[in-house]
């Protein structure tokens, strides 16, 4: 990874600047990276973390850094030059890529000290956000779709390269089969995906002599796009001889690509042709605009669509452009001294949870679904061998007493004292590990409208800490 110790806002370096001529520098802070609720899903797919961690291995400044920042007038001389040596030393702990995680329970938490811990806010929320996002939004497409697969087909219409490449790895970790995008698929060993376009049935003479050259071509992969003309009329007869064709060769074709018009309707239609001419096994792929909700409507109507290809809607995540997720200060210790830390807010959305914090998951034993979650403080410890009361976080009138039930802490140690201690895991392997998460979770909190609840509970330890520090600032604003 290219050196991105620069992409920052610039009040992280003010930050940075401050601490130092305060005298700052040795206390050591602890951040949470978290997302608020937002409209279109109650739970996200965890992503980016990998490129995260490859961020912090190699954050440096460079002599071209230092000059630049020499020049902006904003620094002193003391200061740049305490940048020459800089690097990570401190500790993330994480959830895993490809685990559901809901609203405030941070998908990764960062100990460093404060200057470090500060400078690295912009970047790994950029890459968290990007990457969660287009997960959670792949998650949501390819639930609709199934059993029918789902193709990234987002490169062209991603709001520049690296949104177009990280957001093509989150969509498979999210449950696309594949990507278009051939960079992606070369960084990150996916097969690339894709067949022609309707200018090359446009550069022959015909439609017949378009689908026969590219047959000739790939014999073996024979996906041919039908709807240039008229797709009924004469892209669906013309690929039927096409398939008689290669199999008088000896070959197997895929199948049919639609790519505009109705899509239910075209395919209802070309799927009877093709049986009717016996072609019973070649697929029907389908593009057009595609998102979650015309996928549910394509099933309702009983479309004959084996493959998709999903754009636009996707890698923008259209309906939801921004996770808007916040990295908010949750602790800091001085001297050796914890002080737990919290924004208090007017808007109940913005308060944050104090104190350095882990996320425990509570599974029925007998069914082996997930039943509620815990945000406790760190070093607390939940006994299964006793019953359990879950609390609404606001509402503590609302409960729940849990039975029978084990607890899995979320977080796995993504670096520490610096040092990279994440195992490697390739994009189908993390496409797994999702998989096995939302298996952790009944249909009704997956539904794409109006999902069940999932309940996220704050220990007692965590909501005394949280009402006693709230109780302390209204005093001092009292007095």
């Amino acid at each position: 990874m290219r050196n991105l110790t620069l992409l920052t806002d610039f009040y992280e370096l003010t930050m940075m600047y401050g601490y130092y001529r305060q005298g700052k520098t040795e206390e050591v802070a602890t951040f949470d990276l978290f997302f608020r609720p937002f409209d279109e899903s109650n739970f996200c797919i965890a992503a980016g973390l990998e490129q995260a961690v490859e961020y912090l291995e190699n954050l440096h400044f460079d002599s071209e850094d230092i000059e630049y920042l020499r020049s902006t007038k904003a620094f002193d001389e003391g200061f740049l030059a305490t940048l020459k040596d800089f690097r990570f030393t401190g500790s993330v702990r994480a959830v895993p890529e490809g685990t559901v995680v809901f609203p405030y329970e941070p998908l990764m938490i960062v100990t460093a000290p404060i200057s470090q811990a500060q400078l690295i806010e912009a970047a790994v929320l950029n890459i968290i956000n990007h990457q969660t996002l287009i997960a959670t939004k792949a998650r949501r497409v390819c639930h609709a779709a199934a059993p029918a697969s789902v193709l990234e087909f987002g490169l062209r219409r991603a709001q520049g390269p690296d949104a177009a490449i990280y957001g093509a790895r989150a969509a498979v970790i999210g449950g696309c089969s594949s990507t278009s995008n051939v960079l992606c698929a070369q960084m990150f060993g996916l097969p690339p995906k894709g067949t022609h376009a309707h200018s090359w049935v446009m550069s022959f003479p015909t439609e017949l002599d378009a689908f026969k050259a590219y047959a000739d071509t790939y014999p073996d992969n024979c996906l041919l796009l039908v709807d240039t003309y008229d797709t009924l009329g004469s892209g669906v007869p013309n690929a039927i001889k096409t398939f008689d064709y290669l199999k008088g060769k000896g070959y197997k074709p895929v199948g049919i690509r639609l790519d505009s018009g109705d899509l239910a309707y075209l395919s209802k239609q070309a799927r009877k042709m093709m049986d009717a001419a016996g072609h019973s096994d070649c697929k029907i792929f389908a593009s057009s605009d595609i998102d979650e909700y015309v996928l549910q409507s394509l099933k309702a109507q009983g479309a004959a669509i084996d493959i998709y290809g999903v754009g636009t809607k996707l890698i923008t995540s259209n309906n939801t452009p921004s996770l808007g997720g916040v990295y908010k200060l949750s602790n800091l210790r001085v001297n050796g001294v914890d002080s737990p830390k919290m924004k208090i807010s007017d808007n109940p959305v913005k308060v944050t949870n104090p104190g350095v914090k882990t996320v425990f998951r509570l599974f029925d034993k007998t069914t082996n679904k997930a039943i509620a979650d815990v945000i406790a403080l760190k070093g607390e410890v939940i006994d299964e061998t006793k019953p359990l009361t879950v609390t609404h976080p606001v509402d503590r009138w609302k409960t729940k007493q849990v039975t029978d039930f084990y607890a899995r802490e979320l977080y796995v140690d993504a670096m520490i004292d610096g040092k990279r201690v994440l195992p490697h895991k390739d994009v189908y392997d993390l496409q797994r590990d999702c998989r096995e998460s939302l298996d952790g979770f009944w249909e009704e909190y997956k539904r794409l409208s109006n999902p069940h609840s999932y309940k996220v509970d704050l220990s007692d330890k965590l909501y005394a800490l949280k009402e006693r520090l709230i109780s302390e600032e209204r005093k001092t604003v009292a007095k």
